[in-house]
Order: structure tokens, then sequence, then C-alpha cells
């Protein structure tokens, strides 16, 4: 099978949590048969590459409006591509990518990874629900990446006849493995401490995160960049937090190191825009116990409450605060969920179980 994947943005140095999805999806489907092709928008047209797992196509993004990359070149490049495919493969949201849709008019069987509603762009979302209807209600299939956001996203409520749910998996042979020197300098630095990965942006709840680390003298690591990071340094300082350490943006392999090292994993966004939590997966994979709040979305599919850590409201610092007293007062408790995480990974979480499934789906269409 030859699969056409179409998203907004994709390249070997973008680590958004669709361009990893799309990575790991496509390592997994390659290994089981399938041909990939990715489709993307760049600021300059370049040559495609060929990967492993895939071609890489990109064509030149012409102007961006409210984050919605915009390319004329690409209408006449997805309708020769979309020709030679015998599956098309969407990931939405992008509205400009349900232009292209209607514009080409497909023939051919169409799936679309649903990634999350659109959340914060009121005006945004008024205007472009009537195309959005028009585009799900066009494509053969839509999968959600967690049982959690199928039931709770308004928008899919209106296509349950076609719609499922597939997890979101990860290949931990494409992580680089972990440095010992490294991780021991960690702990010997920090001793047993917290950890949160991930840009620092609206819907991080990093805030209420900072709000439970008051008075407390727990480590706290906070890895990576974004908007808010002179904001949430500054409310550190003014509340004394120095046990609290921005350590900015950091390498895959220093990710890693990080992550084999760290007590426990705190994730407090707050907001339905995190719709998975790749991170919080990661967390899993490296069977690291685990804190979320519940908001509806996949991180509170991938951290079960009292199974593999603990699920807290959403904006409630003490119960944050909570959460985390129990796993550093109880070291076994947090050894008991760290191995419950590990284990749920490799029964619902890897990139072959997610690969197999999505291959069902395209079998099933091209059955049709």
């Amino acid at each position: 099978m030859k699969i056409l994947h179409f998203y907004k943005t994709f390249a070997a140095d973008q680590h958004g949590g669709v361009e990893m999805f799309i990575r790991h999806l496509t390592h997994a489907t390659h290994l089981q048969g399938c041909e990939n092709v990715v489709l993307s928008l760049a600021k300059e047209a370049v040559p495609s590459v060929q990967e492993a797992d895939y071609e890489l196509i990109q064509a030149k993004e012409d102007f961006n409006l409210a984050s919605t990359g915009i390319s004329f070149s690409s209408f006449k490049l997805f309708a020769k591509l979309a020709e030679s495919a015998d599956i098309i493969h969407y990931h939405f949201p992008w509205p400009f990518m349900d232009l292209v849709h209607f514009a080409s008019r497909v023939k051919k069987p169409t799936v679309v990874t649903y990634h999350s509603d659109i959340v914060r762009q009121r005006l945004l979302k008024l205007l472009y629900s009537p195309l959005q209807n028009m585009f799900l209600n066009s494509v053969d299939r839509i999968i959600a990446t967690s049982p959690n956001y199928l039931e709770s996203s308004p928008v899919l409520a209106n296509y349950r006849d076609k719609s499922g749910a597939i997890p979101i998996g990860l290949e931990q042979s494409m992580y680089p493995a972990f440095e010992p020197e490294k991780v021991a300098e960690l702990q010997a630095r920090h001793g047993r401490f917290f950890l949160f990965v991930g840009v620092l942006r609206y819907y991080k709840g990093l805030e209420y995160l900072l709000q439970a680390m008051q008075g407390m003298d727990w480590p706290l690591l906070i890895v990576g960049a974004g908007p808010l990071e002179q904001e949430l340094m500054q409310m550190a300082a003014s509340r004394k937090l120095k046990n609290v350490h921005f350590i900015g943006q950091v390498t895959e392999q220093e990710k890693v190191n990080l992550f084999a090292a760290c007590y426990a994993v705190i994730f407090p966004s707050h907001l339905r825009s995190e719709a998975f939590g790749i991170s919080l997966l990661e967390a899993a994979m490296f069977g690291k116990p685990m804190v979320c709040s519940e908001i509806g979305t996949g991180t509170s599919f991938i951290n079960k409450d009292e199974v593999s850590g603990f699920v807290v409201p959403p904006e409630d610092a003490l119960a944050m605060r909570d959460a985390m007293a129990k796993l550093w007062n109880s070291p076994a408790l947090a050894a008991d969920y760290g191995a419950a995480a590990r284990e749920r990974y490799l029964n619902v979480f890897t990139s072959r179980l997610m690969g197999e499934a999505y291959i069902k789906v395209y079998a099933d269409l091209l059955g049709r």
C-alpha cells in the first residue's frame, strides 16, 4: 500500500506532537510493508528527501494566517501525489488542508487522524466550522488518538458512525539509549527530582505546578522553551522557588538522560488544547510514575489514576501538591506505579500496535 500523509509541518528538526506521531507511524507501517510519502510545507521549496521510512516532499509556504500555512503550489503537487497513492491520510486540524482536499477532488480512500479540536481561536473556529463539517463529512474514516478524546470531543460526536480511536504509539528504538554516566551526574547534582518536559505554552498549567511547589523542597526540573518561559521564571523567582530549575531546550539525548534520571514526571496541562501528551507517553515508556490533570483527553488515558500515577483536577495546585507528596513519601508506591506505566506502554502504546491498527483501517477501506 502507498500512503500519502498530508500535514502542515514535518522535518527532521521538528519534534511537535503531530510530527512525532507521523514519524513513528511511518516507521511502524513501513516495517509492515507500506510505502509512505509525507507532503508538508516549508519556508522554501526544497528537493524531496528519501528517508528509511518515508519520502518527504515539501511545498513552499507562501504565507501563514492564524497558524495556518498556505501554499499555492501544494494544490498541484498534492493532486499529482494523490494519483499514485492508495490511501490519503490527513492530519487534522489544518483548515488549508480541507481546501486542498476539495480543490483536488480526491477519489481515493481517505483517513483523518483527528489530533485536536480547535480550542482557542474562537473567531477562526466560527468561520471555519462550515468547511470543517464539509471536510469531515467527506472523508471515509476519522481516528482519534485516544478513547477519551473520542468520547469528549463535541465535534466527533457528530461522526460516531465512522470514527474510532487508535492510541498513539512510540518506537523506543528510535530514541538514543540513555548514558549511564550522565544519568548518574544528574542524580548526583539534583538527588531525586520531579521532571516536566514540554513547550512552555498557555495550556501547560505550569503556573499551578509552581503554586504546588510553594513551600516544598522537592527539586523540579522544567525542560523546554516557549512563549511563557520568562514569565514563569519570574514567577518562580518571586516565590523564591530555588529548587525549581529551568533547563531550556535540550537535545534528544539529553531528554532521554533526564527521563532515565528523574523520580517522577509531572504534566499539569489544564486545558483541552493538550490533546494527548507525548511526553507523558515517553514517561510511561521509561517506566516513570506520573501526575497529570483530568481534562478529558489522552493525558488520563496514558496515566491511569492510582495505577501508573495520580490524576488530579485541573488548576488545582493543592491536589497536585498532595499527589506529588504521596509519590515523594513512598518510593515503593512510586516504583510500583512506574512498573505499571511501563507495562501499560508495552501493552497499549507501542508503535507496532499503532501501525497494525492503522494498516487494518487502510486494508478495510481498500477492501471496500
